[in-house]
């Protein structure tokens, strides 16, 4: 084999460094591939309370693993020799343009994540033209979220109280900002044993304790934040000093039935749709009462612990009320292949709400703006591979649900 010396015009081209980013918020966040990355950063700098109530969910939390499970256990099947130079990942949801098949789903305590709450995500969602969902435990109000996104689709989640008069004066006050879809959640008749929670004596706001100090000791920009900006203010009410599990008891309405959700319907004028749905029986109920959309959802695994898992009801519910009604799903979503999934089953829409805080709590409101390039990033790289160049392209034949857990057939 010849060698030779290499020239300096032959080692110019493999000697570019790159250049330096000195702004550590941008660094981390550029080094961020996936929501898990988001993820792993958001625990390092987000006291234990707080990440674990964004992290973690009822008993055993079988149920989100169950659902991020279901999501791994897929196969794809793409279609080769499509053109798909240009992809399209908008339609109309709910009566209106949307620019990708996800939006921001209804959490509650979002400034205890991080300081920046729903204010950073609801400027995201605007920039990304997708709608932000406010939930009626947020913590800003309804009218501070529609001034900062005022051209955007901003919904209202509502959990019907026992004081029902409070529960409708919200109602109101969003209807009169140009709220245009009320998310009525029906699957908390009373809050489930969030058990990371209680073991880390989580309360609202966060209490200064021996083991919160040394806590905090490694994530000091958090506490600056927390102690240097407004206390937590809620859309529900102006203080609560107590466990979340107290104030979760004390709100949430176990007698309510059908006959509220039709009065609700009765009352709201924009799009009516009913987050919490976990047959296909309440499926058709909902839908028979003449609802907008139903959100297959077991509210992220925090409520009944080896709930259905939401991805798996897809397709039937889609068979059922598909033709009827638009389908959203939520829970266990990590992943803009995840999102593809859904729609080529029969979902018309999904909500990210763990996603989207994991990227709140890495890195503010940029960290909103990482997680949603990332998701988008993976929709299309996903369409393109699967040889779909718009969403109405996607259809199951793109999709085989690999079955992990399948019903004990009965003698």
């Amino acid at each position: 084999m010849k060698r030779q010396v290499p020239s300096v015009r032959d080692l110019a081209p493999l000697m570019q460094f790159k250049k330096p980013q000195l702004n550590p918020k941008t660094r981390r966040l550029a080094a961020a591939l996936t929501i898990e990355d988001l993820r792993r950063i958001a625990k390092r700098r987000t006291p234990t309370a707080a990440f674990d109530y964004t992290d973690g969910s009822a008993e055993a939390e079988i149920s989100i693993a169950r659902a991020r499970q279901a999501f791994q256990d897929i196969e794809f099947h793409p279609a080769i020799l499509r053109d798909v130079a240009k992809v399209s990942t908008g339609w109309n949801v709910l009566g209106a343009p949307v620019a990708l098949p996800f939006g921001i789903a209804p959490t509650g305590f979002t400034r205890m994540m991080q300081t920046e709450g729903e204010i950073a995500g609801a400027r995201a969602a605007g920039r990304a033209g997708i709608p932000f969902a406010l939930s009626t435990m947020g913590t800003s109000s309804i009218e501070d979220v529609k001034a900062v996104n005022p051209h955007g689709r901003n919904w209202f989640q509502l959990y019907m109280w026992k004081d029902r008069d409070r529960s409708m004066a919200l109602v109101e006050r969003a209807a009169a900002a140009g709220y245009d879809t009320l998310l009525v959640t029906v699957d908390v008749p009373v809050a489930g044993a969030r058990l990371r929670d209680k073991r880390n004596g989580m309360t609202i706001p966060p209490a200064l304790t021996l083991r919160t100090v040394i806590d905090a000791l490694p994530r000091p920009k958090w506490w600056f934040d927390f102690l240097t900006t407004e206390p937590l203010a809620f859309a529900s009410l102006d203080r609560w000093s107590g466990t979340v599990a107290e104030l979760l008891d004390t709100m949430f309405d176990p007698t309510v039935t059908f006959d509220d959700l039709a009065w609700i319907r009765d009352q709201w004028p924009g799009k009516l749709v009913v987050k919490g749905i976990q047959t296909i029986a309440d499926a058709r109920a909902v839908v028979d009462l003449g609802v907008d959309g139903v959100v297959l959802s077991n509210h992220g695994g925090r409520q009944l612990d080896r709930a259905p898992i939401p991805f798996h009801l897809l397709p039937e519910v889609a068979r059922e009320v598909g033709s009827d009604t638009e389908i959203i799903l939520d829970t266990g979503i990590m992943s803009g292949a995840d999102i593809v999934a859904a729609v080529a089953l029969g979902a018309r829409f999904t909500l990210i709400g763990r996603a989207y805080l994991y990227g709140l709590m890495a890195g503010g409101e940029a960290g909103v703006d990482r997680a949603i390039a990332i998701l988008t990033d993976q929709i299309e790289r996903t369409m393109r591979l699967l040889g779909a160049a718009a969403l109405e392209e996607l259809n199951p034949s793109h999709v085989t649900q690999l079955v992990r857990l399948a019903p004990k057939e009965s003698k």
